[in-house]
Parts: C-alpha cells; sequence; structure tokens
C-alpha cells in the first residue's frame, strides 16, 4: 500500500466515525436534527431499534436502491453504511443531554461543525460517496432532473416521513438544512486528498 493510499484509508476512517459522533452531539442537543436522522430517530422509536442500528437499517436500504439505477459503491460507501450507525451509539453512550439552553445550542453547533469536517474527510478520501449522496446522483443521472430538485425532493420525503414516525424536527433541523452545504464546501478543499498526477507521454519525434 502506498502511502498516499494509507492516508485515504485512515482519513476514511476518521471521517466516518467522527460522522456518527456529530450526529450523537445533535441528537443529545435536541434542538432538532438532518432529514435523515428525523428518519432514524422516528424508525428508531416505532421499532426499539437503537438508533445507530437504525441508520445502519436505513443506509442499507438507501444502497439496495442503487441497483436500478446501476450506481456502484466503492469500499468507502459500504464503510459508511457499517460505521455510522455504531460510531453514533458510541457517542450517544457517552453524552447526556445538557440543560441549560445555551449548553444545547453550543452542543448542536459543535456537532454541525464536527459534521462538516466529517465529511470533508470521509467525501475527500475519493473512495467512494455515502448511500444518500449516491441515490441523489444516481437519480440526477437516470432521469436527467435537476441536482437541487432530487436533493430536495428527496430531503423533503424522508423529513416528513420521519416526522410522522416521531422523530425531532426543530430550529436545528432549519440550521442544518440552511449551514451544512456552505460548511462542507469550506471543509472539502482542506482535507480533499489529490490525485495521483498521471504520467507526462513522452513524444518520439
Amino acid at each position: 500500500m502506498t502511502l498516499l493510499g494509507a492516508r485515504r484509508g485512515l482519513q476514511l476512517l476518521i471521517g466516518l466515525f467522527l460522522y456518527g459522533f456529530s450526529l450523537a452531539m445533535m441528537i443529545r442537543a435536541t434542538l432538532g436534527v438532518s432529514p435523515w436522522d428525523v428518519l432514524s430517530q422516528g424508525g428508531s422509536l416505532q421499532t426499539g431499534i437503537p438508533f445507530g442500528f437504525m441508520t445502519n437499517i436505513i443506509g442499507l436500504i438507501v444502497l439496495l436502491l442503487w441497483i436500478p439505477l446501476r450506481q456502484r459503491p466503492g469500499v468507502g460507501t459500504v464503510l459508511n453504511v457499517l460505521l455510522v450507525g455504531p460510531s453514533a451509539e458510541v457517542g450517544l453512550a457517552i453524552l447526556n443531554e445538557p440543560a441549560p439552553l445555551w449548553a444545547r445550542i453550543l452542543l448542536f453547533t459543535g456537532g454541525l461543525v464536527l459534521l462538516a469536517v466529517a465529511s470533508g474527510l470521509y467525501i475527500g478520501a475519493r473512495l467512494g460517496p455515502g448511500p444518500r449522496d449516491g441515490l441523489m446522483t444516481g437519480i440526477h443521472a437516470r432521469f436527467g432532473l435537476p441536482i437541487w430538485l432530487v436533493r430536495t425532493g428527496i430531503e423533503g420525503t424522508v423529513l416528513l416521513l420521519g416526522w410522522l414516525l416521531g422523530g425531532t424536527v426543530g430550529l436545528g433541523t432549519v440550521a442544518f438544512a440552511l449551514l451544512i452545504g456552505p460548511l462542507i464546501n469550506l471543509a472539502l478543499p482542506i482535507f480533499r486528498v489529490p490525485e495521483r498526477p498521471r504520467p507526462t507521454p513522452v513524444v518520439v519525434a
């Protein structure tokens, strides 16, 4: 394994662990979570399955939806499905819900920033998108719909379903929707692993 390959693998694993931990931070803040996490919360409440493992199950279901869209997962995609849920459970076991509102706001803000950093790490490793990102790009490629419309449609659908199942929707959900894109846009260039330069072809005169 090359040094570059080792860096990509380590960066992927760190990013996925921090991603799950950041979800736990936002859940414990009880101010609202992302649409997909509202769905996981709702599913957990209705079935008794722990949040982290419900996240795994939903990730696997989404990954299966890649098949008709002819998307190919990478190793990062598979590890995303397997590792984010358990790391969220670790965070939920360690963290407690703070009582003061200011502490909950700080915890949510820290979780949101950490999620952006984690996304920059695992996406920047270039070892495969997460199952939810791949669903979005797959629908876009298969049906020619604009990315913004696909993203909005998917997020709106899972948010409504999660809310109907009892998931937490609040100001944090709105803050997540407004801020996560710009924050990841800042983090991704910092952590993106550069592509290996292609050898310059030798031209024989």
